[in-house]
């Protein structure tokens, strides 16, 4: 320790040699900082969790049958067949699966309908795979997307995986509120595509129905009637030619119901040859029922065909309507393509609209030929990243005021106490770059995230302890000793070099084990090289400041 005390005292006694130190921290500071806007260190919520299972969301336009959705799930199961990481394939069809943590916040439980089917993707156990499962989902999504989707235009495959954090329904919502259901979709259409041009987001789509056009069939009952025939007999060979009939039922002892036996038609005879008015008046004119006389009645002259247009479901919330877009991120964060798509949007429709800022990245839009007005709300993974963000910058700037305030009232000195406190904020330079280091050498990006502030936090009373091992050790040999303050200094941080290097040292081997976690592999890099950092303020910064700072004063003795 001689040595190093020989080295902080010839720093100390060289004003070249002490500006050399606080030009090289302040530089380092910089350029930790510069590591945001250059992307260097990416910024995220929580980065993605590897799991043992995912889903994958098929939905067809409205009024595709179960038909047309089966060939799209056979499709994307012939290609997940091929996968040596996959165990087994559930597919449920015309639903949602059994709800789990993902389909809970995701909407699986409102999946009904012929157009929409959920494959669930068991993988092999996670120690037993090379490949984690959000990396195999980002390599499959276009490879599904580019030949499964083509199979009926309108498809959209959406890839979902176990949510890390928060529970919400996409990484990026928006909601577009308004008054005009028919503008307000157009708008929401408009938006679609923008995210759909945006690099980084994936599987975007709009919550709400398409408009599309059905037949209705009306029956005829004064016809039915005067034919000696009954509506009964008319519903049934109409489900009959269209779904299927039960006719009978079975008893089997392993089932405590009875099991129902439907008649159904080949699929050639179920469909018809085109969509058109024409081919379905052909189809019911081909179907017969024999009246009480022994007389053939076709359909046709029993039901009436009409061409019309289905009414979608009106989505709301807060009482107003709504029209949600929907969008994931493919392994980046959610906060860059949202800056991204909101620069588009208001570039975009600047034309057809004044749009003003609202509160955070929100927009208010005012059309020009209309003035009809709009809200653009921002939710989702990205929301709950920003307030996450938030909240844990307000603890940390708390955590500040009150270290800076304790020592105010511990030193009686407001220039002791600054000292501290900013040895405690430092920290950060290592924390930043300690990411960027593990960036380089990991396959996917290493973010910061949550755990990360929540590791800085947490160094600041570490860093804090180091100061104060000096300030008080410096203060007592120039009060007690007489020691000269340079003098004074050098031993002091000499002294408590060790005491110090083995507090970090067991910070880094207790936060060793973190770094390889997903979810917590941000904490434990903050831990770790926020902690080198702070040893290095603490024992060459610090000393700088303390021998500058007239709190600490000469001995008189």
């Amino acid at each position: 320790m001689h040595k190093f005390e020989t080295i902080i005292y010839a720093i100390l006694s060289s004003k070249f040699k002490k500006f050399l130190v606080l030009f090289i921290t302040l530089l380092a500071f910089i350029a930790s900082l510069m590591m945001f806007p250059t992307k260097l260190v990416l910024a995220k919520m929580l980065p993605g969790k590897s799991a043992n299972t995912y889903s994958v969301y098929v939905d067809l336009p409205n009024g595709s049958s179960y038909s047309e959705t089966s060939k799209v799930t056979t499709c994307i199961v012939k290609i997940l067949q091929t996968q040596s990481e996959v165990k087994d394939i559930e597919i449920f069809s015309g639903m949602g699966a059994p709800l789990d943590y993902a389909g809970l916040v995701k909407g699986s439980a409102f999946k009904r309908g012929e157009n929409v089917a959920e494959i669930v993707v068991n993988l092999t156990d996670i120690d037993s795979r090379d490949e984690k499962s959000f990396s195999m989902v980002h390599r499959l999504r276009p490879v599904l997307q580019q030949k499964c989707e083509l199979i009926k235009v309108g498809t959209n495959i959406k890839m979902v995986e176990e949510p890390a954090g928060p529970p919400t329904l996409a990484a990026v919502v928006v909601e577009l509120y308004g008054k005009d259901g028919a503008d307000l979709s157009q708008l929401g259409k408009r938006v679609k595509d923008i995210l759909k041009n945006t690099a980084g987001l994936v599987d975007v789509d709009t919550l709400e129905d398409d408009i599309y056009e059905k037949f209705e069939l009306t029956i005829n009952k004064e016809k039915i009637i005067r034919s000696h025939l009954s509506i009964k007999q008319v519903n049934e060979i109409l489900y009959l030619a269209f779904e299927g009939v039960e006719i009978t039922v079975k008893n089997s002892a392993k089932s405590p119901d009875q099991i129902p036996l439907f008649l159904v038609l080949e699929e050639g005879s179920k469909s018809l040859n085109t969509f058109s008015k024409i081919s379905l008046e052909r189809k019911l004119a081909s179907l017969k029922l024999m009246n009480k006389q022994g007389f053939m009645i076709p359909l046709n002259e029993l039901i009436s065909v009409k061409m019309s247009k289905s009414k979608p479901t009106l989505m709301s919330k807060n009482l107003q309507r709504v029209v949600t877009v929907v969008a994931e991120t493919d392994m980046v964060s959610q906060v860059y393509p949202l800056l991204e798509a909101r620069s588009m949007i208001q570039e975009k429709l600047s034309n057809d609209f004044e749009i003003t800022n609202a509160s955070l990245f929100n927009l208010n839009l005012k059309d020009k030929k209309t003035d009809e007005e709009y809200r653009l709300v921002w939710d989702g993974e990205m929301k709950v990243s920003m307030d996450t963000f938030r909240d844990l910058g307000a603890a940390f700037i708390a955590a500040l005021v009150i270290i800076f305030l304790l020592m105010v009232v511990y030193y009686k000195s407001f220039a002791l106490s600054g000292i501290v406190l900013l040895g405690s904020f430092l920290s950060i330079i290592g924390v930043i770059a300690g990411h960027w280091i593990m960036n380089i050498f990991t396959h996917e990006t290493f973010f910061l995230t949550a755990t990360s502030l929540i590791g800085f936090i947490a160094l600041m009373g570490i860093s804090s302890r180091n100061s104060l091992l000096l300030i008080d050790f410096a203060i007592s040999l120039i009060d007690e000793k007489g020691m000269e303050k340079k003098r004074a200094i050098a031993i002091s941080t000499a002294t408590r070099a060790k005491p110090i290097f083995l507090t970090a040292v067991t910070i880094l081997l207790a936060s060793a084990m973190l770094v390889v976690d997903p979810i917590f592999g941000g904490l434990g890099v903050a831990l770790i090289f926020g902690t080198v950092a702070a040893v290095i303020v603490s024992l060459v910064f610090i000393p700088v400041l303390m021998d500058n700072t007239k709190a600490i004063k000469e001995s008189h003795k």
